[in-house]
């Protein structure tokens, strides 16, 4: 009798406990700025966080992803003070009601956090031999994309909160970390458990932005405008 190939496939599915535990993850993975706890991560989970973030998936193999470890207070110091400065201009862009709204963000947790994370890409690497990067170079920093959200939902599995500093300027972590010119920063992530996650992202929650519906998103056969509220 031949072989149903849905059947086949369903085969190779996780069990339904194990395929909620990952919806479950991806669902409830929030971008943490407060709660930090202040007990470090041991090394053996935080070695299980970026296991799973260099297991991502990266254009021709080409594992482009570096990942430097931040801990001292001091080098944790420099990163907030260039993250206050950072924020100081971001802020000018807002006025009225959307600048009061801002300012009582809470936007990092880089001092909260008892580790920190910095994410780099090698893009220029010959690793790989360059497939894939031809007509979309770009392919490489999405690699490392990919291995950021692999950390992130390992974290949230484990209970480990992660936040992303993207208020900084890329030069100034470049001067603090000693950053090789050649490779691309990608993400600053604060790193460490947390008292609680919540319900919903904390900009919904904070009334700074409302999530799209997926209807309002997708499209199908071509690209089809849909009118911004």
């Amino acid at each position: 009798m031949p072989v149903d190939p849905t059947e086949a496939a369903m085969a190779s599915a996780y069990t339904p406990e194990e395929r909620e535990a990952v919806y479950r993850s991806i669902s409830e993975r929030r971008d943490v700025r407060r709660g930090f706890l202040p007990t470090p991560l041991p090394q053996e989970l935080l070695d299980r966080l970026l296991a799973a973030a260099h297991s991502a998936p990266s254009v021709g193999l080409m594992q482009p992803t570096r990942f430097i470890v931040v801990r001292s207070i001091e080098t944790r110091t420099k990163v907030h003070h260039a993250f206050v400065e950072a924020n100081q201009q971001a802020s000018q862009i807002y006025t009225g009601a959307r600048l009061d709204a801002y300012s009582a963000l809470k936007l990092e947790g880089i001092l909260e956090a008892p580790q920190n994370l910095c994410i780099v890409c090698e893009a220029q690497s010959t690793q790989g031999h360059g497939l894939g990067r031809q007509s979309m170079p770009e392919t490489a920093v999405y690699s490392t994309v990919c291995a950021i959200q692999n950390l992130w939902l390992a974290a949230r599995a484990e209970g480990v909160g992660v936040g992303w500093v993207s208020i900084v300027s890329p030069d100034a972590l470049r001067s603090i970390l000693t950053i090789p010119a050649e490779l691309m920063l990608v993400a600053y992530l604060c790193l460490g458990y947390v008292d609680g996650f919540g319900n919903a992202p904390e900009l919904e929650r904070q009334g700074w932005e409302r999530r799209k519906a997926l209807a309002d998103v997708v499209s199908y056969e071509r690209y089809q405008a849909r009118e911004q509220p």
